[in-house]
């Protein structure tokens, strides 16, 4: 093989490892963003007087400042689900507002704990709030408690719930990736392919001038 095959085969050799390489981080990344969603969306159908969750987790997009400054509008926040008995003053909880329409979830710190009927109650406020909320939260209301938050992060996923920002955001760039790769194996399949022909026409080479040597070989007169 002549030095020019070898310049052309490293680099192509070392781009389709690169590619090869960014192509299954961009599958890594992707395809548990497309999984949690569908898995969310269906939840949402098949449940849909239940929080949608994956496991124990669920996310939720806050709406408000009532939790300033330690969650904000805007926010995708984590939350997981709970046992009752486990909540204490200081928790923040995610909750179905008593006072509200029976499907609008509110995340406040419990300030207090109480009975009534045997039945726990908490008394809520939103740390931005000057006031606890009007109506305490019966147990059976409770979502779950607070765990972490992303910030920004539930714009992006607001759109990413709608059927547009899905095909965006998740089906479009699987759909590029998917052809990338294709037309990338192509395009190295076929510069393989002009290696492996530029390696036989110097192989034939070889053979045409060792045929004729040998040819010259045996015409040469004895003295």
């Amino acid at each position: 093989m002549n030095k020019s095959t070898e310049n052309m085969k490293e680099p192509s050799s070392a781009g389709h490892k690169i590619g090869t390489v960014v192509g299954i981080i961009l599958c890594i990344l992707l395809t548990p963003v497309l999984i949690i969603n569908i898995t969310l969306i269906i939840r949402s159908f098949t449940n849909p007087d239940k929080v949608p969750s994956v496991g124990d987790f669920f996310p939720l997009i806050v709406l408000t400042d009532s939790m300033f400054p330690e969650i904000q509008s805007g926010d995708l926040i984590i939350c997981r689900t709970a046992e009752p008995e486990n909540i204490q003053v200081g928790d923040v909880i995610a909750f179905f507002d008593p006072a509200g329409n029976g499907s609008s979830i509110v995340t406040h710190r419990v300030t207090e704990v109480t009975e009534q009927d045997g039945s726990l109650l908490w008394k809520t406020k939103g740390d931005a709030n000057n006031a606890d909320d009007a109506v305490p939260v019966p147990a059976d209301k409770l979502v779950g408690v607070y765990g972490r938050r992303i910030p920004g992060l539930g714009h992006a996923v607001m759109f990413m719930q709608t059927t547009a920002g899905l095909i965006i955001c998740v089906v479009c760039p699987i759909l590029l990736l998917v052809g990338w790769d294709i037309l990338r194996r192509r395009r190295y399949e076929k510069r393989k392919q002009a290696d492996t022909d530029a390696l036989m026409r110097e192989l034939e080479e070889l053979r045409a001038q060792k045929a004729k040597q040998e040819e010259d070989h045996h015409q040469t007169p004895v003295s």
